[in-house]
């Protein structure tokens, strides 16, 4: 029984490790190999195919006009990019606001709205058969992207194997809990996609700033929660890959507060768990390969054992302590070092509910609570409650 707890518990530490620290190294090693033994292709400078601007919004009167000039002033010339926006259930200004900005000579701007909303998926299928260009790059109404991003998006799809590209995600950083959680494990985030497309594609791709091509596009599943990630890993399903572009970036500001970013999790969480059935083709290595050890090292054992190795551990741990073996003293160790570690986090709650900055206690706090979210977001998704058209969790 001893033997099977002790196996247990390190297995159960070797699935967190791996999943959030242990990948990372070996990924690192992994590209460092690959570049001594191979040549690095780098993409065209100048390559530059006609491309539509897609911008899904839904009642974001606040940073519409932000956004339409963030987009005009995009470097690309103006006969070769579309600019759509989506605004279908907006029952705000936004569609107002789009069709009455002034000063959009020479731009071609088309508003596409419909009273009824039906979520992000049901807009953007809508929209797509008025698409013409082979490129289509896909942003939400909220964020800001940097000048040159689409010529360094679109230069990518010079390679005929590239079938998406995916763009970086940046979060304001600030001193709150929500904040500071949120931008570190995005800057972590950031350097893992970048390694994978580096060894092979990128795993997926965020809704903030991404694109493909337009004859690859294909229509999800209505009800799908995280809808440009099982997109784009379709694509990477089918054979291409997904270049991940760290110089192409999208700027959000951070969740407003730590329930806004939970409510966020909760819904990532319960997409990432119904995305992990519906590509459980991609988890047959023997078929997809690098792209398969990708997905269930970056993404899967995230979304599944993971979250549920954590409360394990802590429960095996106490079990093999009360047993007592010539390693007590290190079972001990470990303990009090997971103690500590969810004090630091408890801690972290309290000092966010009155406000008070203590960053040493933001990534336990953030870390926990990401984990959580994954519970939550399975019990959202098997009693059927996290529908497409959710509640936007408000930015700061």
């Amino acid at each position: 029984m001893t033997t099977l707890l002790t196996v247990s518990f390190w297995l159960f530490i070797f699935i967190v490790f791996y999943s959030y620290l242990g990948y990372g190294i070996l990924l690192a090693f992994l590209v460092k190999l690959k570049k001594k033994s191979s040549q690095t292709q780098t993409p065209p400078q100048y390559f530059e195919p006609e491309v539509t601007f897609l911008v899904a919004a839904y009642n974001e009167e606040q940073w519409i006009e932000d956004k339409i000039r963030n987009s005009i002033a995009l470097d690309y010339q103006k006969d070769k990019i579309n600019f759509f926006f989506v605004t279908d259930g907006s029952n705000d200004s936004t569609p107002e606001r789009i069709k009455n900005f002034p000063n959009t000579e020479g731009y071609h701007i088309e508003l596409f709205h419909q009273p009824e909303r039906r979520g992000k998926i049901a807009a953007v299928e809508r929209v797509m058969p008025f698409v013409t260009t082979p490129i289509v790059v896909f942003t939400d109404a909220n964020t800001d992207i940097n000048r040159d991003a689409i010529k360094k998006i679109v230069r990518h799809y010079a390679d005929p194997k590239v079938g998406a590209v995916a763009g970086e995600k940046r979060v304001q950083m600030s001193g709150e809990a929500s904040g500071a959680g949120e931008g570190i494990y995005w800057k972590y985030e950031s350097l893992l996609k970048k390694w994978d497309s580096q060894l092979y594609s990128a795993v997926g791709a965020a809704g903030e700033l991404f694109s493909v091509r337009t004859n690859l596009y294909q229509p999800v599943e209505k009800d799908t929660l995280i809808e440009d990630f099982v997109m784009t890993m379709r694509i990477a399903e089918r054979g291409y890959k997904i270049v991940y572009e760290s110089e192409a970036y999208a700027v959000e500001g951070h969740s407003a507060n730590i329930k806004e970013e939970l409510k966020r999790k909760i819904r990532i969480s319960a997409g990432g768990l119904q995305a992990v059935w519906r590509l459980r083709s991609l988890l047959n290595p023997f078929r997809y390969g690098v792209l398969s050890f990708q997905y269930i090292s970056h993404r899967v054992l995230r979304w599944t054992l993971a979250p549920i190795a954590l409360p394990l551990i802590f429960w095996l741990n106490w079990l093999l302590i009360l047993r007592g073996t010539d390693w007590t003293s290190l079972y001990t160790f470990i303990f009090w070092v997971q103690v500590v570690f969810y004090l630091s986090a408890l801690l972290g709650w309290v000092f966010e509910q009155f406000k008070v900055k203590v960053k040493a206690f933001y990534v336990p706090y953030y870390f926990c609570m990401m984990n959580y979210s994954v519970y939550r977001g399975f019990m959202r998704l098997v009693a059927g409650k996290q529908s497409v058209v959710w509640e936007k969790a408000k930015r700061a």
